[in-house]
């Protein structure tokens, strides 16, 4: 990512900045652009879950909530978008990208992650 990356697409109110944004997503190959641009391993928490009820926070490995080590893109699904394969202590596992998030800003990986979830839950 450039060093000083535009976020101003991320406030609320800046519709224009947004729309601008959502344009260039639209074209973007994201596997490749997400393959230039993010730096492994790194850091997530997950967020989401497309299984409706994995609301809650579970002992399971790659819950909602738990915290696993990004190690790589897995492959893109069609359902899913791009699944990433993740590390949590010695289990690996496969998650969705957009189901997980870089928890700090200033992490070289938070906005391109960011930049994929809000495409992928607004495409």
């Amino acid at each position: 990512m450039k060093e000083n990356y535009d976020s101003s697409w991320d406030l609320a109110g800046n519709e224009e900045a947004y729309d601008n944004k959502f344009s260039e997503w639209r074209k973007r190959s994201w596997e490749d652009w997400l393959q230039a641009n993010l730096q492994y391993p790194f850091v997530v928490k997950r967020i989401d879950d497309e299984d409706y009820f994995s609301t809650s926070l579970s002992k399971e490995p790659f819950s909602i909530g738990h915290e696993m080590r990004v190690v790589g893109i897995d492959m893109e699904d069609e359902h899913y978008g791009i699944i990433v394969k993740v590390k949590e202590g010695r289990r690996v596992g496969a998650v969705p990208l957009c189901d997980v998030e870089v928890t700090f800003k200033e992490n070289v990986n938070y906005w391109p992650v960011r930049e994929y979830a809000m495409w992928f839950a607004n495409r």
